[in-house]
């Protein structure tokens, strides 16, 4: 406790209050006193207190009475009754009533002190509590997610109606669309949000360490396995696991997957004992998994355990009169964050925003904001600040530009992304223009278009067109 706490006593004989304040202040404690129990619950309200020490014998509002009365004033404060050897059972029921600890008379000091210690530290650390969970509140409501454009709207109907309930859920969309942000949402609005929320990359891990990191391993599983480990699913355990990228599992880690999600039940690596388990399960990918479930390299049975709500995050490109809004909310965060004073960002720049692909989406729009929040030194975020990339490309939406600049850094196959996107915002997505332009042939372009996950509200209407 970095600051001295403060105690207040409250007794009606005035030996024991001042006994009981000295021996605390020896103690380093704070000590204020009141001699019954009305003057007891004005100093509850006036001082706040750490911690109450109360005697059950008094005139006028007994200990019984003080207790009941603060529950309305805070009864978060712990409460140490003090009795005689003849009321242990009235301390009991005291207890019973919401009274931390009782102690007899007369009283031990070093005891008083040590139950004090316990009482006040349990209450802060209560308190620690609360006021995460209420921060976790906060940011994972509902109002977070950022958007007012139909599809996002469907998204957050959908999360709404999916969160309370235990359902599994299978979240789709491109790289940096927001779907950890999603599955957070839906955690947090559960049933299970007091519970763990484990999250497990997929991608990230080679298939015999992910098999061990889901499932855990008894100790001499293999070499280098010199304990038993307890998997992701054992530690998510009455709450929910979100399984990031899930297209990229191999088919062995596919089969005990759904056997989890069917009995709710596997062994570890180099067990034989059947472990239980209570989860709900998200899964997220960027891939297509029914186009993997149709070339042999996904499980259909899987798939349809897993694709049990589908909620699809559409790419920044597709949902133009959220970026506004994205960019301010950013702002807001990272001048916070980086305690800078902007006001905001010129009609100009968010223009630009709008005008430019967003291959990155939501992350990189994120990012980028961060980056400009650093560097700015002004009231406002002006165009001078851009990278040259998103000035240069801001035209692609917008059908006039033919050239693209490709920053030094970027993944090669964002750079593609970036080319076919830009190639089929100058024809107005007829594809087959855009495959001639960029001299591959329609399959090429379509199959490009499903392994980059690029789609278009226009694209009915545009294979249509196609056929004239």
């Amino acid at each position: 406790m970095s600051k001295n706490p403060l105690v207040l006593v409250i007794d009606d004989e005035k030996n024991i209050r001042e006994a009981l304040k000295s021996a605390l202040k020896m103690e380093n404690f704070e000590v204020v006193t009141a001699e019954n129990g009305k003057e007891g619950l004005e100093k509850l309200k006036i001082f706040s207190p750490d911690a109450v020490i109360l005697d059950l014998k008094m005139p006028e509002i007994s200990g019984m009475e003080f207790l009941k009365r603060t529950q309305g004033i805070n009864c978060e404060i712990p409460v140490i009754i003090l009795t005689g050897h003849g009321g242990v059972d009235e301390a009991v029921e005291a207890m019973k009533r919401g009274a931390y600890d009782f102690l007899t008379k007369p009283v031990n000091i070093e005891k008083l002190v040590l139950v004090l210690n316990r009482a006040i530290e349990e209450c802060q650390r209560k308190n620690r509590e609360k006021e995460l969970q209420s921060i976790i509140e906060e940011r994972y409501n509902f109002e977070n997610i950022i958007g007012n454009s139909k599809a996002i709207q469907e998204v957050l109907k959908l999360i709404r109606q999916v969160a309370p309930t235990d359902a599994t859920v299978l979240i789709t969309g491109e790289s940096g669309t927001g779907k950890e942000v999603i599955a957070n949402a839906i955690h947090f609005n559960s049933k299970r949000a007091k519970n763990p929320l484990i999250k497990v990359h997929c991608a990230a891990l080679p298939e015999t360490l992910l098999e061990s990191e889901l499932f855990g391993h008894e100790k001499g599983a293999f070499t280098g396995a010199i304990a038993r480990k307890k998997g992701r699913f054992e530690l998510a355990d009455g709450g929910t696991i979100f399984l990031d990228e899930i297209g990229e599992i191999s088919p062995a880690v596919q089969v005990k997957l759904l056997r989890v999600l069917q009995e709710h039940e596997f062994e570890r690596v180099g067990g034989e004992e059947t472990i239980k388990v209570n989860i709900r399960v998200i899964a997220a990918t960027n891939r297509n998994l029914k186009k993997l479930v149709s070339e042999g390299k996904f499980r259909d049975d899987l798939y349809y355990r897993l694709n049990i709500i589908n909620i699809h995050l559409p790419p920044l490109r597709e949902r133009k009169e959220d970026i506004p809004l994205l960019a301010d909310y950013f702002l807001k965060i990272y001048t916070n964050k980086h305690s800078k004073n902007i006001l905001g960002i010129k009609e100009n720049v968010l223009q630009i925003f709008q005008n430019y692909s967003w291959p990155g989406n939501v992350r990189e729009l994120q990012n980028l904001i961060e980056n400009l929040v650093i560097l700015c030194n002004k009231k406002y975020i002006t165009e001078d600040l851009l990278p040259p990339h998103i000035v240069n490309n801001s035209g692609i939406m917008g059908a006039k530009s033919k050239e693209i600049t490709i920053p030094v850094g970027i993944p090669l196959s964002e750079v593609e992304k970036s080319v076919i996107i830009a190639t089929l915002n100058l024809t107005n997505w007829n594809k087959s223009k855009a495959a001639k332009i960029l001299q591959i042939g329609r399959k090429t372009l379509l199959r490009k278009l499903e392994e980059y996950g690029i789609i278009n509200k226009s694209f009915s209407k545009d294979s249509l067109q196609e056929k004239n």
